[in-house]
This record gives structure tokens, sequence and C-alpha cells, in this order.
């Protein structure tokens, strides 16, 4: 098997920078780091070497709807108005539209240096709402465009039955969505033998909310994951926690703990609307907070707790959601400014004498590597999953210093990529670009005519 090698003469280490480093990469792994060596002939040459990152939270079809949906209604507009916008696109999209959506969506994400995407995919079936005579249809259709662009992919099928919490019936509009229990382990069924089929791929479960899923259910649909990773959203919106009490009595999150084997497979997402003792229950109990930044703040979800979560050592990562925008650096950056915001204060996520940026990329690698079981950081035996940042413009830098100016500044960016090895970004540009976006652009034609 050829070696390939990268020089760096800085690289983010194990959390601490190291300078004049070489990386060995062998069949998609990292077979050797030396640190403090002279550059050789065969190395290919960066100024500076960070750890990809993981997106642990991501609906591929919302990539479509990206930027149409800033319209104000007749009425003042919510989470729940724009949903309804996202379930008419939903009802339209095909097999082909998916995949072409999703590669376009994967091709972004590793430009911005995302190397890793959880899949949180709840778009299952036809558009009259039967299933494919292949019930996982769009689940290889996930898989086929994580294997175009070259990114890692931990695939979380979504449990969906219901439309409130008490097991209401599911709406017309959710068609695509909805699942029994025996259907449902027949999709899973599907999805591993393709996830098995595809180098790297992990497979969790992801039910989808306490609304969409009764007690029994969720109970009957954890065995299924397998040891893999469970992903719930939980406690986004005022209106869910208000149902959630009328229904059980307890706030979301607060009932999920006490009814729940929550642990650190599981992954709340947003988990918002949190009262201290839950925040601290929740990070007690080592779950990762699944936090979406910018998405939460185009929907007017609310702010996360960010302070008590980390007093009590709790782990998050970040998401890209609903997609609306692609960037690690904004997604990091809107998690610390929405806290400064709520807070009036600065610096939120970092302690005392340490830079913020460092602090949310490094407890933000770790989150979201736990939450999709993944690699997290540059080490011997862990997949080559890096990227290099062009800081020409900021020659004059520390590399302590650079994450900062990446975060806050956008005076960095993302020069190279690799996943599992292969490099997938050249320049700024995944090397496919041109192909997969012209077929996006054709797709999302063919969308908005028909629409």
């Amino acid at each position: 098997m050829a070696l390939n090698s990268i020089f760096a003469e800085a690289a983010l280490l194990g959390g601490e920078w190291a300078t004049n480093v070489r990386l060995t990469m062998e069949a998609g792994t990292i077979r050797s780091i030396e640190r403090g060596v002279a550059i050789s002939a065969p190395d290919e040459r960066h100024r500076l070497i960070v750890p990809g990152m993981g997106n642990l939270h991501s609906h591929a079809f919302q990539r479509a709807m990206a930027g149409l949906t800033e319209v104000r209604g007749p009425t003042s507009d919510s989470f729940w108005s724009w949903r309804t916008l996202m379930y008419k696109f939903a009802l339209s999209m095909t097999p082909d539209d998916i995949e072409a959506v999703a590669s376009q969506l994967y091709m972004e994400m590793l430009e911005a240096g995302f190397t890793r995407v959880g899949e949180f995919h709840y778009l299952h079936h036809d558009r009259d709402g039967r299933a494919y005579a292949n019930i996982a249809e769009h689940a290889e259709r996930i898989g086929a465009a994580s294997v175009e662009t070259g990114i890692g992919l931990t695939l979380l099928p979504v449990f969906y039955a219901h439309s409130g919490f008490g097991g209401s019936a599911p709406t017309e509009g959710q068609r695509r969505f909805i699942n029994s229990i025996e259907s449902f382990s027949a999709l899973m069924d599907g999805c591993r033998t393709m996830t098995a089929r595809l180098p790297g791929a992990r497979l969790g479960i992801a039910p989808h909310s306490l609304r969409a899923a009764t007690p029994e259910e969720l109970r009957d649909i954890l065995p299924m994951a397998a040891g893999g990773a469970v992903h719930i959203h939980i406690s986004e919106q005022v209106k869910e926690v208000e149902d959630c009490i009328a229904w059980s009595g307890a706030r979301p999150v607060e009932w999920l703990l006490e009814n729940m084997p929550v642990d650190e497979r599981w992954c709340l997402i947003h988990a918002t609307h949190m009262t201290e003792t839950e925040t601290r229950d929740m990070a007690r109990r080592r779950a990762i907070a699944g936090l979406c930044p910018i998405t939460e703040a185009n929907l007017g979800d609310g702010i996360f707790p960010v302070e008590p979560f980390l007093e009590e050592k709790g782990c998050f990562g970040v998401g890209s959601d609903s997609n609306i925008s692609i960037s690690v650096a904004q997604e990091l950056r809107q998690l610390e400014y929405s806290q400064r915001l709520g807070l009036r204060s600065r610096n939120v996520v970092a302690v005392p004498q340490q830079s913020t940026g460092q602090r949310l990329f490094l407890q933000s690698l770790e989150g979201g590597a736990r939450a999709l079981q993944s690699d997290s950081g540059i080490a011997v035996g862990a997949a080559a999953d890096f990227v290099s940042l062009d800081i020409a413009a900021t020659p004059y830098l520390l590399p302590h210093q650079v994450l900062d100016q990446w975060i806050f500044a956008d005076s960095i960016k993302v020069d190279c990529v690799w996943a599992a090895g292969a490099k997938c970004v050249a320049g700024g540009r995944h090397t496919q670009r041109d192909v997969i976006a012209a077929r996006f652009r054709s797709v999302m034609a063919a969308l908005l005519d028909a629409a």
C-alpha cells in the first residue's frame, strides 16, 4: 500500500501545537507522526494543519431550501411556520434530487473543513408516502453522496410515527417520514447492509423527538441501535416544552433523563430550553449536546445554557442542521456570540488565560467525534481526517492565535482537506466541484419551477 506524507510547519496534535510535523498516511489512516523534523523530498508541504471537524447534525434535503424561507408571512413567523414550508420541499423531491442535493451539501461541508457528517435521515418514503421496494432507497442515496464526495458518514435513520405528544396521528405533510416499529426494523436492516459496504461508515439510530415517538416505541427501537449512537431532537422550542408538560407533567429533558437510559452514546440535539437542574443533570449523564447555532438563530429557537453545562464538564459538538450556511468557523462564532449576547459578557466558553477559539474548536472536536462514534483529532491509528488552513494573509500570527483569527476575524480560509487520507479539497475547491455543482443547479431549477 502506497504511503503519503504531509509536512506541516505547525499542527494541532492532542490539543497542543507542534512544529515541523510529518504525517504519514496509509490505507486511509495515520501511520506515523514525527515532530521536530526537516522536510524531505516526498513530503507535501503546508503551513498549518488542524483536525477535521465532525458535523454532528444534518438534514441533507433541507439544503435545497437554503435562503428560500426568508419572507415574512401574513402573521408573525416561527419554527412552526418554517416547518410548513419545509414539508412542501420534502414532499416534492425524488431519489435523484435527494442524492444531488446531498452531494452538493457534503461537498460544501468538506470545503468548510467538516470531514464527517451525522445525517439525521428522516425522508424515507416515496412522494405518496408508500415505502419503496427497497425501503432504504433514500438512505442508499445518502450513502452514494458520501462516497462521491469523500465525506465520512454516520447514518442516523430516524424513527417518526406521530405528529404530537401522546401518539397523535401523523399529518399528511409527514407521510414520507412515517414508520411502524416493523417497517423501521426493516429500514435499519437495509441501512446496516448499506453502511457495512462503506469504508469508515457508522450506523446509529435517531428517534425524532418525544412528540414523534411514544415511550413504548422508544423502548422498542433502542435495541436496534446495536451499540451505535442515539440522537434525538429535544427542547428546541418553548411550545414543545409546554406540550410535553401538558402530556407528562415533566419538561422534555427532565422526562428523558428520568425514563430512558441516557448515557455517553446519546446526543441531545438543541436542548435549548432547560432549567439549570436539567442542564447539569444532562452533563452528569455524559450525554452530548448537539448544538446547531446558525440554524437555532435562523429559526429563533433560543440560546443553549453553556456555562452551567461546562461547569459540570459537559461535552458539546456542532452541526449545520437545516444547512442554511455551511461553515465550521461561523457555527463556532455564532455559539460564542449567542452566549455573549445572552449574558452580556465576553469570552464565555473559554477558561481563564485560554484562547476562546481554541476552546471552542477542541470542545466541538471531541463532542462531534463522540456523537458520531469516530476518531477525535490527529493521532496514530486514527482516520487521516485533517485540514490545512491558508494563513498567507496572516503570516505574523503565532499558531495559538490562528483559531481565533479563523473563527472570529474571517482572515483565514480552508485550503486543503483530507478525509480518510484522500485529498478531497485543494485550494479551497472540492476536486469534483464542477460536476456536482452543475447537477445541483439542474435539480434546483426543476424543483423551483415545480414549486
